[in-house]
């Protein structure tokens, strides 16, 4: 390993992607697109004023109605929705930045009142999330029992995943991430909690992991893995998830295999800071050393810390969210020093402007 300081704010060369910095703004849900999951003029503003991040890895994107859990949350399944991307990619490409697509297929988080009528709600297995899920329509409802997917349904899982990375690139995103974390489907797979099947995709560690890879495998063959990355949260307790025995097991037999897909990067979820249990640091230490290509944590980063575990190896990267959120400047803030917004948790999902493209930019 070299022992060259690697200034956060110096450009990093991921893949074929020269990013400006080691900076990367975390997937963040805003809800802003409409019923349909096509997204909405303010979205273009939105991501080019934070354009100077290195990197950004847009919210989560449902690859399809199927995936579309949460009210207003944008997809890539429909050309009326690549069209509408277009210009969100443009608004990031005219100031230098690059923006990854995340595709997050919700699974078992979802509910009806969310989704198009002729959707339906599939996961591993037919165990009920135990909360309750917020809709436009109806408030908060208790989580339906998803459908047991059949062969037919992981097949068309897949090529949703595929297709969805096809659109992405044909609506300019510089890649994809593939959300593997926070309890989504990928996720769900990946637990014995969510994954209770018998059959060639549950039982052992192998075969609870061959869903995502059949997926991180196919979707780079479509697009390229230079193109891809994986968000993963072990330890994480989001929509329901909780440890298991086997957790690092799992995670440390799946990156090789990610990394054989040819996979650009590996994202590691860590919201200790925001209460989430703790992700033992020898843990990610060793998820660094499986990892052959750009690695990195997102959600409990700040300047200093970053910096420290960019100098200690653990991390290429700097993952940050809600500083991002609040401050679409936050790189210039950061370099000289200057105070940061708070962020207005009140207006992270509510529709509009407020609390979305209306935080101040510090003085030049």
């Amino acid at each position: 390993m070299s022992n060259t300081p690697k200034n956060l704010f110096e450009p990093y060369r991921m893949g074929t992607t020269l990013l400006a910095n080691r900076f990367v703004m975390n997937p963040m849900t805003r809800c802003r697109a409409d019923a349909t999951g096509t997204p909405q003029d303010p979205m273009a503003e939105y991501y080019g004023q934070r354009a100077t991040a290195g990197l950004i890895v847009s919210e989560g994107i449902a690859p399809s109605a199927n995936g579309k859990g949460y009210a207003r949350i944008p997809g890539l399944w429909s050309d009326a929705q690549v069209q509408a991307w277009k210009p969100v990619v443009s608004a990031v490409h005219a100031k230098g930045g690059k923006i990854f697509a995340q595709l997050m297929h919700t699974g078992r988080v979802s509910h009806p009142a969310n989704m198009a009528a002729d959707a339906k709600i599939v996961a591993p297995s037919a165990v009920a999330l135990a909360e309750k899920m917020y809709t436009d329509s109806l408030g908060m409802q208790d989580y339906p029992v998803p459908q047991e997917m059949t062969e037919a349904d992981i097949a068309q899982a897949k090529a949703e995943f595929v297709q969805a990375a096809k659109n992405a690139i044909a609506a300019g995103f510089d890649g994809v991430e593939l959300h593997g974390a926070n309890g989504y489907l990928l996720e769900q797979f990946l637990s014995p909690t969510t994954n209770q099947r018998t059959d060639a995709w549950g039982g052992s560690v192998e075969k609870r992991i061959k869903f995502v890879v059949e997926v991180a495998r196919e979707t780079a063959a479509a697009i390229g893995g230079d193109k891809l990355g994986i968000r993963l949260s072990p330890y994480g307790t989001n929509s329901g998830m909780v440890a298991y025995p086997e957790v690092e097991e799992t995670y440390l037999k799946l990156l090789p295999l990610l990394a054989n897909a040819g996979l650009v990067y590996v994202h590691i979820v860590d919201h200790s800071a925001m209460g989430a249990p703790v992700v033992p640091t020898p843990f990610k230490q060793a998820l660094r050393k499986a990892w052959p290509r750009t690695f990195f944590i997102g959600g409990s980063f700040d300047q200093a810390s970053g910096q420290q575990a960019v100098d200690d190896g653990l991390v290429d990267l700097v993952g940050i969210g809600r500083a991002f959120l609040a401050n679409p400047d936050l790189v210039q803030r950061l370099q000289k020093g200057q105070p940061l917004n708070p962020p207005d948790m009140g207006t992270f999902f509510t529709p509009g402007a407020k609390g979305y493209t209306d935080y101040a930019l510090a003085a030049a």
